[in-house]
C-alpha cells in the first residue's frame, strides 16, 4: 500500500470518534412502484469524524500534530474502530478458530486475514489488511497451530505457514486477530477557531478507510 505510514491515530482520542461503515447502493424507482437496487460498491468503506473524540485543547494539538505528520490526505495510517477491532464480537474472547480464512490443498503457505459478517439471508466478506501482528492465532482443522510454525505480515494481513507446516488438503485453515483500518484525512484543511472550540463546536475531521 503506497503512501503508507504504519502508525497508528493516538488511540485514547479514537475511543471517541464516530462513524461506521458506509456503502453506495444505486436504486431506480419503477413506473410500476417497485425500485431496482445495485451495489455500486462490493465492499464497505468506513468514515469517521475525528473531530468528536476532541475533548481538550491538548486533544486538538495532539490531532493537529498528527495531521501535519500525515501531510493532510497524503500519507494513510492505522486507525482502531472502537467497536470492530478483533475477530469476534467486542464483548467475547479472541480464538483460533473465530474466522475461516482457508482450506489447505497441500501446496498453498499462504492465506490472507479475512473477517465474514453474515447471517442466514446474507453475508459480506472483508479483507484485513492490519492486523496487530503478536494478535495473531491460527488453527488448522481446530487445532491452535504454534507460533514458530507460521508467520503474519502485519503490514498485509497475509499468514504463512512454514515449509515443513503447509495444511493438508481438505483441512480448513482459521485464524483470530485484532487488527487496525488502513485510512487517511479525507481533508487536506482543518479549520481551528479556538473561541468557538471554547464553546463547544468542536472542529470536523474527517477520516476515510483506504481498501487494500
Amino acid at each position: 500500500m503506497s503512501g503508507f505510514h504504519e502508525v497508528r491515530f493516538p488511540l485514547r482520542l479514537a475511543l471517541g470518534v464516530s462513524g461506521g461503515p458506509v456503502r453506495r447502493t444505486d436504486i431506480v424507482n419503477l413506473s410500476n412502484g417497485r425500485e431496482n437496487r445495485n451495489a455500486r460498491w462490493r465492499n464497505a468503506r468506513r468514515a469517521y469524524d475525528a473531530g468528536s473524540g476532541i475533548k481538550s485543547l491538548a486533544d486538538l494539538y495532539e490531532v493537529l500534530a498528527f495531521f501535519e505528520a500525515r501531510m493532510g490526505q497524503l500519507y494513510g495510517f492505522r486507525f482502531r474502530d472502537p467497536l470492530d477491532w478483533k475477530s469476534c464480537p467486542p464483548h467475547a474472547a479472541l480464538s483460533a478458530t473465530d474466522q475461516v480464512i482457508g482450506t489447505g490443498d497441500g501446496v498453498q503457505r499462504s492465506f490472507q486475514l479475512v473477517k465474514i459478517y453474515g447471517d442466514a439471508g446474507g453475508a459480506s466478506r472483508r479483507t484485513i489488511a492490519k492486523p496487530i501482528g503478536p494478535s495473531v492465532v491460527v488453527s488448522v482443522n481446530g487445532q491452535a497451530v504454534a507460533g514458530d510454525r507460521f508467520t503474519c505480515d502485519a503490514t498485509t494481513g497475509l499468514v504463512t505457514f512454514a515449509a515443513h507446516a503447509v495444511p493438508p488438503a481438505g483441512a480448513v485453515i482459521r485464524a483470530g486477530f485484532e487488527f487496525d483500518v488502513p485510512v487517511r484525512f479525507d481533508t487536506d484543511r482543518i479549520d481551528i477557531n479556538l473561541t468557538a472550540f471554547n464553546a463547544g463546536r468542536i472542529p470536523a475531521i474527517p477520516i476515510q478507510e483506504i481498501l487494500p
